[in-house]
Formats: structure tokens, C-alpha cells, sequence
């Protein structure tokens, strides 16, 4: 049960895989030589080893489970049976009592969960929120046992976690001073904003306790402009409308009139001629 609970800071959304194959990607797309792709091959690289260790450990969690454990828990002990039902049947079936790159309900590990932009702020960012999610799995997973070996393993991650955290928070601060401003992409001509809108907190809530926080009044994150609030935000424009589709598009046609024209009784029977309303 535990193998198949490691398996979601294995092969997940935030697992070992996704952060080694992110880093390394990134890495082998920056087009800017120097100390920030050779960082970026140094965490990736590392990562390896972390998959590595998270596949060795599943492959001795599963070490000495029979294939009829399940079987035979069921006919001894119905509850036991049912906690046992837990265990992933994949790792027997399909991996042989090894790891899979694969989440914690066997949804295989899926490249879209890596980000690699090509800008190191944007990617910088997306690393610490990887690295944050990730070390927030594992300590909860801490919780989940008490075997000396796992949890010994566990605090080597957790703690390298924690560097990576720190890393990536140092590494994005560096690159916002040498860039002079926090919005990505920081090349775009901030001309072409709107900047009536650009430091704006909309009010779109029942409450307005969000007119509290530092986002809401003061100068910006950036400086270069002024947080305000608006706790009433006027509508810019009005009902939209769209002209009728082309004919070849087969979209749904115009719905009749409900009811009967303005001024006009209801039609006559079938066969019959309305009557003159003159005398």
C-alpha cells in the first residue's frame, strides 16, 4: 500500500520525474550560455538520482508480496482484505513488483506536466511552485509511516527540497534585478497596456475584505505604478450579439416568434376563410 502511495512523488503531477525532466528541459533549451543553464543541469541531473532512489525503494516495498496476498487476506480476515484492496494490482500485473512512471492510481506519468518556456523568470517560477507542491507531498507522506528506512529516505528529499526552494527563490530575485522589473515577459512595451487597468483590483466578490491586502492600495509590486480598488466596477461594454452563421456551418436556425404577430387574432381553422372585420 505504501508502494502505491510513493508512487504519486514518483511519476504525479509534482513527482521526481516531472521536476527532472523539467529542469533538463529547460536546460537544454536556454539559449543563454552560463551559470543559469549550468545550474539548470545540475538540478535536473540530480533529480535522476532522486527518481532512482523512489524506484528502489517502491521495488523493496513490494519485495516478498505474493501475487494471492489479496486472496488470501480476503478469505482470512474481511477487513484486512479491504486495507490490503488498496494495493496497487498494477505492481504485480504489469511492472513485476517494481515502480512505474506512473501517480499514485496508476495514471502514467504525462509530459504536459512539464513546463519549459524558454524564459528563465517564467520557468525560474514554475520550478519553486514545483519544488513547493513537491515537498509538501512528502512530508505528508512522512506522516503515513513509521518504517526507520522510509522515513530516513524521506528527510534526505524533503531536505534537499528545501535547498531547491531556496535556490529558485534566490535564482528568480537575481533575475529580477538584473532584468529591472517582475512582469513576463519583461520585454513587452508596457505602452501597449492598458494602463488604466493595469494595477486594478476588481471588486467581483459579496465581500470586500480583499481591499485589506497589499495588492489593493500602495505602490506596485514592480513600481512602476499604484495599487487601487474598485469596489464597485462598472460594466465596459454591453450585451453581446453575433450575426448568423453561414449556411454550410448547419448551426441551429432562428427560433419563430412566440405566439401569435401583434394585432392579429389566432389563425383560422384549417379550410376555412377569416371573416372581414368590416360590417
Amino acid at each position: 500500500m505504501y508502494a502505491r502511495k510513493l508512487q504519486e512523488v514518483l511519476g504525479g503531477q509534482f513527482g521526481e520525474i516531472s521536476v527532472m525532466m523539467q529542469y533538463l528541459f529547460q536546460g537544454w533549451n536556454c539559449r543563454v550560455e552560463g551559470k543559469y543553464k549550468d545550474l539548470l543541469f545540475d538540478i535536473g541531473t540530480e533529480e535522476i538520482a532522486h527518481v532512482e532512489m523512489l524506484a528502489t525503494m517502491i521495488a523493496r516495498l513490494l519485495d516478498g508480496t505474493p501475487a494471492d496476498v489479496q486472496e488470501q487476506a480476503v478469505k482470512q480476515n474481511p477487513v484486512v482484505g479491504a486495507i490490503l484492496g488498496g494495493m496497487n494490482s498494477q505492481h504485480i500485473i504489469v511492472s513485476g513488483l517494481g515502480a512505474m512512471p506512473a501517480d499514485a492510481e496508476g495514471y502514467p506519468w504525462n509530459a504536459k506536466y512539464i513546463i519549459a518556456s524558454g524564459n528563465l523568470l517564467a520557468d525560474f517560477r514554475a520550478n519553486l511552485n514545483a519544488e513547493s507542491q513537491g515537498r509538501l507531498q512528502v512530508t505528508r507522506l512522512y506522516e503515513m509511516t513509521d518504517d526507520r528506512g522510509v522515513k530516513d529516505m524521506l528527510f534526505f528529499l524533503i531536505a534537499r527540497d528545501t535547498y531547491h526552494q531556496n535556490m529558485w527563490i534566490a535564482a528568480i530575485k537575481e533575475l529580477e534585478e538584473q532584468l529591472g522589473d517582475i512582469v513576463v515577459p519583461t520585454t513587452f512595451p508596457r505602452a501597449l497596456e492598458k494602463q488604466q487597468v493595469a494595477y486594478t483590483l476588481f471588486n467581483f466578490s459579496a465581500g470586500e475584505e480583499s481591499a485589506a491586502g497589499r495588492w489593493a492600495h500602495g505602490p506596485s509590486m514592480d513600481s512602476r505604478g499604484m495599487f487601487n480598488y474598485v469596489p464597485n466596477p462598472p460594466a465596459y461594454g454591453g450585451p453581446t450579439s453575433l450575426i448568423p452563421a453561414p449556411p454550410n456551418v448547419f448551426d441551429t436556425p432562428p427560433l419563430p416568434p412566440a405566439g401569435p404577430p401583434p394585432n392579429q387574432g389566432p389563425p383560422p381553422p384549417a379550410g376555412q376563410q377569416p371573416q372581414s372585420k368590416k360590417k
